[in-house]
């Protein structure tokens, strides 16, 4: 009996509950959602004008000029091995589906927008100005990806290869990407020209921005360090008008070898002003150093969560 009961135990399981379910939900809608902005800057603007920014896209922008094969299935038959290489590697069962997803989401939005475009471009073209290509295209496909990562995917390519290298070999991320990446756009070169090697580049360095301001957002927050003779001053008034918390130890001047405390306060942008008046009014002689934080998760910020 006892067997028995050790066995049910082994093969029973317990289904996600419906905050997990809808949370998954939310995670797939952001996925899609990345996928369809990433296809879209990439068919209408990228495709046409055979501007390569690196990456798996870029190769398959390269083998359709000389095949005429369709890129979304010629991005995702090319995945196939990368994605293998990325369970292994990176993420088992949930970076796989969740990057399968992504860049299947690429592949047939991309091809689907690149069969029926020329219906509409023939009646309202959108413009053949190869600068403003270059800027929405890495625009429309940074914002696509950096909702793809936010989802916790990738649409794969050199993407996964470059994070198991990275995993592998230690080199910075960034370093990775640009050898891959500058790799595949002075191929490009060799084919296209050097001026659109050079619109790839700068739709390169675009889409890194709009990617990172996606994953990221605005930074709206500031990092205050003060250094002051008055730390229960300056801490209650904080605590009191800016409604902060503060963080403070005794430090000692290097130079003068004296004794003060350090203060350290996480503010909003809009609350820096308020920040500098109350020190003002109670140190005036106060040293304070104020940064910028990407983010800030926690009490009174943006919640913490998975």
């Amino acid at each position: 009996m006892a067997q028995l009961r050790q066995q049910k135990q082994r093969i029973q399981f317990s289904f996600p509950s419906r905050a997990a379910i809808w949370h998954e939900i939310q995670l797939l809608t952001v996925l899609i959602m990345g996928g369809i902005f990433a296809a879209a800057g990439y068919a209408i603007f990228q495709v046409p004008h055979h501007i390569v920014a690196g990456g798996l896209s870029g190769v398959t922008i390269i083998i359709n000029y000389f095949t005429g094969w369709p890129v979304g299935l010629l991005f995702w038959i090319l995945n196939i091995p990368l994605l293998f290489l990325g369970f292994l590697e990176l993420g088992r069962w949930r970076f796989f589906w969740h990057t399968l997803i992504a860049a299947s989401v690429f592949s047939l939005g991309a091809d689907f927008l690149l069969a029926i475009l020329p219906k509409f471009t023939a009646q309202w073209p959108l413009t053949d100005d190869m600068l403003l290509n270059t800027i929405y295209g890495g625009i429309l496909g940074g914002i696509g990806l950096g909702l793809v990562y936010r989802a916790g995917g990738t649409t794969g390519g050199t993407s996964i290869l470059g994070r198991v290298l990275q995993k592998r070999t230690g080199r910075p991320l960034s370093q990775v990407y640009f050898y891959s990446d500058g790799i595949i756009i002075l191929t490009s070169a060799l084919i296209f020209g050097w001026e659109i090697a050079l619109y790839g580049f700068l739709m390169l360095f675009i889409g890194g921005i709009a990617s990172d301001y996606t994953l990221e957002g605005p930074s709206r927050t500031r990092i205050a360090s003060i250094i002051t003779n008055k730390p229960e001053e300056i801490s209650a008034a904080i605590t009191t008008r800016l409604e902060r918390g503060i963080s403070h130890w005794p430090i000692t001047g290097g130079y003068t070898g004296e004794s003060r405390t350090l203060i350290y306060c996480t503010v909003t942008r809009p609350e820096i002003q308020e920040l500098k008046r109350v020190i003002a009014e109670v140190d005036a002689e106060a040293f304070v150093t104020i940064g910028v934080g990407h983010q800030a998760l926690g009490d009174g910020f943006t919640p913490i969560t998975k």
